[in-house]
């Protein structure tokens, strides 16, 4: 695994890097991270995120990902993406400009949309924009 002081957004294969991380090392991340599993249920939940979002974990964790945590995400641009490519079974990597408007005032992001077929977390990832 890359050192963590050097994992980028941007980084090439980022999912087996994810995947590779312990909680407290996600939670040092720059960038949030939101994972969730095949039924969208919400697995990880970084604590940059957290605050970033001013949303606790303990109001994220266990709770479906596109209806309870995040239904402003719940679109073509990015749900439809990740049933898209679970359909067709194939691997998902992109990246997109994204304004995001639930409970807080409206924030410019870049999203970077990942699932690999076979593998059981899907994520979003969330760098502020500046």
């Amino acid at each position: 695994m890359a050192a963590l002081e050097s994992l980028l957004f941007q980084d090439a294969d980022m999912p087996a890097l994810l995947a590779a991380c312990i909680p407290a090392e996600l939670d040092a991340l720059e960038f949030g991270v939101i994972g969730f599993d095949a039924d969208t249920v919400v697995r990880i939940y970084s604590q940059t995120e957290s605050q970033l979002s001013g949303l606790a974990p303990e109001r994220v964790l266990g709770k479906r990902m596109f209806t309870v945590v995040a239904p402003c995400m719940n679109n073509f641009m990015v749900a439809q993406r990740f049933e898209d490519a679970e359909a067709q079974a194939e691997a998902l990597d992109s990246t997109i400009d994204y304004v995001l408007t639930l409970r807080m005032r409206p924030i410019k992001v870049l999203l970077r949309l990942l699932a690999q077929p076979g593998q059981a977390m899907r994520y979003v990832l969330v760098q502020r924009r500046v």
